[in-house]
């Protein structure tokens, strides 16, 4: 696709999705599990597309996608195969098409450093098809885009996935999710004041350990395993009580119940296999513990690398200390500033 930088489009759409934390429930979203519950909280920063719409030219190619965070640009059509670069997005877009008479420039990127097992990648998918979804003029859902996404990951690129990260970006906000038999769910989002909404923000801290989550060899014998023993398994079953008891303490607005519950989650994680709880996840935790906070959270499936939510207490001095000794105990480490997300996929169009 020519577009050179003279070349006005004739309409542009940005879309933004948010990442998730403190998924406690986790590993019960998934097929091996068939009924699960988790609890999530919504968080910038976010994933981002956007897309510039140009008159077709049939002779080139119709779609130009900037990878921004990667260096990435390359063109093809939707649906293309093999897959060229980046095959959960060329998926998302072959998915849903590309009406005929545009050529589009689509450019995708992340405020969140790659690999933190926050679910980014189904930040990014549910970005990218609520961006095509106003292109295309499909009138989805914000379920039907939640579960689209899951469908690129799980149908069209054969990887393992669970539910709950392309909930959250879709809807945003504090969830608990009821997974009834995989893949259907409900979602039902607790409702604070902004006075809650503000003290519970103030109290999170998301601790990048350093390096991108790599455990798929971990992660493959835990399945392997929970498959094996079936869905009563009672570490499948303490897990979805984390997510029962955040659920009731967040709905209290109890500070002090939700970072109970996070340490039962990171307790049961822990005992589907050892590492999954890292070696860099137990060094932060020794000084979160050290500095009085109320919990935390190893994101994700857990194991090496990724991140780790912290709940603190009301001792604002206290917490940065902990940040500061997090941040110089490891030159990895890194803090990275959150917001609560109340809103999930937001899309805009222009011209």
């Amino acid at each position: 696709m020519n577009t050179d930088n003279k070349s006005k489009p004739l309409f542009t759409i940005h879309s933004r999705a948010p990442i998730r934390i403190c998924d406690n429930g986790g590993w019960t979203d998934t097929w091996f599990a068939k009924y699960g519950a988790v609890f999530h909280i919504a968080v910038a920063p976010h994933a981002r597309v956007g897309i510039a719409a140009y008159p077709r030219k049939v002779s080139n190619k119709q779609v130009t996608l900037h990878v921004s965070n990667y260096g990435d640009e390359y063109t093809f059509n939707p649906g293309d195969q093999p897959w060229l670069k980046h095959p959960l997005l060329e998926a998302a877009i072959a998915q849903m098409g590309v009406l005929e008479e545009y050529a589009c420039r689509i450019t995708i990127g992340s405020d969140a450093p790659a690999g933190m097992s926050t679910g980014t990648s189904a930040a990014v998918t549910v970005a990218l098809i609520g961006a095509l979804d106003i292109l295309n003029e499909s009138g989805l859902s914000r379920p039907e885009i939640a579960y689209g996404a899951h469908a690129v990951e799980t149908e069209m690129l054969g990887q393992q996935s669970g539910i709950q990260d392309q909930l959250a970006s879709a809807y945003g906000g504090i969830n608990y999710i009821e997974m009834h038999a995989y893949p259907e769910a409900s979602v039902t989002q607790i409702q604070l004041d902004d006075e809650q909404l503000a003290d519970l923000e103030q109290r999170l801290i998301l601790v990048f350990l350093g390096k991108a989550h790599s455990s798929s060899n971990v992660h493959e014998k835990v399945i392997a395993d929970l498959e094996d023993i079936g869905p009563q398994d009672q570490r499948l079953d303490a897990l979805r009580r984390a997510a029962e008891r955040s659920q009731k303490a967040v709905g209290k607005g109890d500070w002090l119940a939700l970072g109970e519950a996070m340490l039962f989650n990171t307790a049961a994680q822990e005992q589907l296999h050892s590492e999954l709880v890292s070696e860099d996840a137990r060094t932060a935790i020794r000084m979160a513990r050290r500095y009085g906070a109320l919990g935390w959270k190893v994101n994700g499936a857990g194991g090496d690398g990724g991140s780790l939510t912290i709940l603190c207490g009301e001792d604002v001095e206290q917490q940065r200390q902990m940040v500061e000794e997090i941040k110089t105990t490891n030159p990895l480490f890194q803090t990275i500033p959150i917001k609560l997300d109340q809103k999930g996929l937001v899309c805009s169009r222009e011209g």
